[in-house]
């Protein structure tokens, strides 16, 4: 009696055990018929937290004793070399171009006609840089074959160019950033023409935030003279979200502007920034890339980082660089 008990036993085990192996795929495949229930609430609040890091740099010039290095060193990407991780890890990275970038490029260690060789240039790239302006007093050195030479590389890497006259956009999380570039180097009162002005006030309808370079100022000074405070007080009034300077090669003053534009106060801003909401004007960030190695100032450059939440900044990061070996920069602080 007892053989079959453990017989009929057995049996009944095994029954049971079908029976559940069955369920458990009955079950498994209804799990896959029905999707998982999705949390909208914390996705939502997850899209609308992601931020986007801009980076802004002083001048970045690869010719002449910064290209003279690079050749002595067979290395087109010494320019790039310390700072290339700060670039590559913003998601937008906008520049001053202050030479062309011709094939036919000698090397030259004097003057002030400027220009790389593509093969230098390729630092460019390389460096994650997205945005280059070409609104400066460079950008004619090789006439106009040097400038279609130089769109052409640019636009060949998939960077993009303005201060050429058009504006160019570029859209991270949802959000459309506009860059654009003007020339005023070395006039103390400069002025828009009736274009620019249009060309402004259009571009800042088709985006969410606009950053606008601007060559201007007297080089070798360290304050933005009043002529260029009133003309950042018309480009903030047309549109501008953010107006970035160059030419001075010294690091300049950076100032908070209202919305209109109508009113600027020296006392604004403080260790923490801008007031929210707030247009921000960056005078002059000096040097990035240049070969002016006879002052300290000439050397001293200023790499700003903004972090926006949709088309406000959130947070602002102001990284010192230094040029120690020449034409080429690195984090100081």
């Amino acid at each position: 009696m007892r053989f079959v008990s453990d017989n009929v036993l057995a049996f009944i085990t095994l029954i049971l055990s079908s029976f559940l192996i069955l369920r458990s795929s009955e079950v498994a495949k209804d799990q896959e018929r029905t999707p998982p229930k999705i949390d909208l609430e914390r996705v939502v609040e997850r899209t609308e937290n992601k931020s986007t890091q801009v980076l802004l740099t002083g001048d970045v010039m690869l010719g002449r004793n910064v290209m003279a290095k690079s050749l002595d060193l067979k290395d087109h990407f010494y320019p790039f070399r310390k700072v290339s991780e700060v670039l590559k890890h913003a998601d937008i990275t906008f520049i001053n171009l202050e030479n062309p970038i011709v094939s036919g490029c000698a090397r030259h260690t004097d003057g002030f006609t400027f220009c790389t060789t593509p093969e230098i240039a390729k630092g460019i790239e390389e460096s994650g840089i997205d945005v280059v302006s070409l609104a400066n007093n460079h950008t004619q050195n090789y006439s106009q074959n040097g400038l279609n030479e130089t769109l052409s590389f640019l636009e060949g890497k998939g960077i993009l160019v303005t201060g050429v006259g058009e504006l160019v956009t570029k859209e991270v999380e949802g959000t459309k950033f506009g860059f654009l570039g003007f020339d005023k180097a070395e006039v103390v009162y400069p002025k828009l023409t009736q274009t620019e002005s249009n060309l402004i006030k259009d571009s800042a309808s088709k985006v969410d935030v606009l950053i606008i370079a601007m060559h201007w100022g007297v080089e070798y000074q360290s304050i933005a003279l009043p002529g260029i405070k009133e003309l950042a007080a018309q480009l903030v009034s047309l549109g501008a979200d953010i107006i970035v300077g160059h030419h001075p090669h010294w690091v300049q003053d950076i100032e908070c502007f209202n919305e209109t534009g109508s009113e600027y106060s020296e006392f604004s801003r403080n260790k923490n920034g801008c007031p929210a909401d707030s247009k921000v004007v960056y005078y002059s960030l000096g040097n990035f890339i240049f070969d002016q190695m006879w002052s300290e100032e000439t050397r001293k450059g200023m790499v700003v980082r903004l972090t926006f939440e949709k088309n406000r900044v959130i947070k602002e990061d102001l990284i010192n660089t230094s040029i120690r070996n020449a034409g080429q920069p690195e984090v100081v602080n």
